[in-house]
């Protein structure tokens, strides 16, 4: 018997299988890679949200987390993938200026936004108002980060490679068991597969479409993310992502025209130099109605556990949430209320 099961491995389960390892828990992960909003994500760790210069949710105490935590990833996995990469944010007027400035004298956002405005040196890229530059920011290459991950876990003999199925999980008063494996936990970190679970499906998960698009620009060279309409974000070799979209409606993983038009429609609007389009790519992110992540024990099921809702700020909250939702099974350290499940018990859940 195995102390936990591991439903999923996006940045939830990851970061939930490195808490268990630390501590010298045992495991066995189940994925079978469906949900593809990790692999899809942009990646960048940026504590300000950029469209109204205000801290996003517990910033400070993610990043400090966050940033050791990809650092013994590194070391572990022998891969590079933290890029520490200026994020710059293109002002329209002086107006927008001014309320940068008005930002950087909080007390809160002070370590954060550079009260120096950047001059647009880069012919390939039209902001005659300057930057302001976000500081402590990065980006996290996921997509090398869940083949690594998963090429560790099944080295080490603990990943199962399929779907769950739910007719095969057997819920006992201390344990549980699925197919051979049993387990006294279960969690369930599967993103907005979360919306098939029977147990956890009345949970307000939302989920937003978002699509990506990837572009070779030859002649930009350019080592920072630039933040306007969109965001242009640096990789290799020429290569730009260029993101992203909020779609509610559409459900579906699939790349659609419209998208491609509205980012390339914005993208036009600020870059000058010539680009082609090398790639387009979509995934549902893990979105709650109240915008905080969805943590804690299922109502009836006292060993059966959810992590999830972390949104489009994955990178920064996934350490974060994985440390409080241990801590809480393990040392009963209380979960905040804002993150609980049980925020929601009393209006949606309803005894089956």
């Amino acid at each position: 018997m195995v102390d936990y099961l591991v439903v999923g491995l996006g940045l939830a389960g990851i970061s939930f299988c490195e808490q268990l390892e630390k501590k010298n828990i045992t495991f066995k992960v189940i994925t079978d890679a469906s949900q593809t909003s990790s692999i899809v994500a942009g990646g960048l760790y940026n504590p300000v949200i950029l469209k109204r210069f205000t801290l996003a949710w517990n910033a400070k105490e993610q990043l400090e987390i966050a940033k050791p935590f990809y650092k013994n990833l590194e070391k572990k996995l022998k891969v590079k993938l933290d890029y520490k990469v200026p994020v710059y944010r293109k002002f329209a007027s002086i107006e927008e200026q001014n309320l940068w400035f008005e930002a950087a004298d909080k007390s809160a956002l002070q370590p954060f936004l550079s009260t120096i405005i950047k001059t647009n040196t880069n012919a390939g890229i039209n902001a005659p108002f300057g930057y302001g530059e976000v500081l402590d920011t990065g980006r996290i290459d996921t997509k090398l980060l869940l083949k690594t991950y998963y090429s560790y876990l099944k080295q080490k003999e603990v990943l199962i490679d399929e779907t769950f199925n739910f007719d095969a999980l057997v819920l006992k008063q201390d344990y549980i068991s699925y197919k051979s494996i049993k387990a006294k936990k279960i969690i369930f970190a599967t993103g907005y597969g979360l919306k098939r679970n029977s147990y956890f499906n009345y949970l307000p998960l939302n989920g937003t479409k978002g699509e990506l698009l990837t572009i070779k620009a030859p002649d930009l060279k350019e080592s920072c993310v630039i933040k306007s309409s969109v965001f242009i974000i640096p990789l290799e070799e020429d290569l730009y992502r260029v993101g992203a979209t909020y779609k509610w409606k559409d459900k579906t993983n699939i790349p659609t025209k419209e998208a491609k038009s509205e980012l390339l429609e914005k993208l036009n609007t600020f870059l000058k130099s010539k680009y082609e389009v090398v790639n387009h790519v979509a995934g549902i992110r893990p979105t709650v109605a109240d915008r905080r992540p969805l943590l804690g024990k299922h109502p009836e099921h006292a060993n059966m556990y959810v992590l999830n809702g972390f949104g489009s700020r994955g990178v920064m909250i996934a350490p974060y949430a994985s440390n409080l939702l241990l801590e809480n099974i393990e040392n009963t350290v209380p979960l905040p209320l804002e993150i609980d499940i049980s925020r929601f018990t009393k209006k949606y859940y309803k005894k089956v």
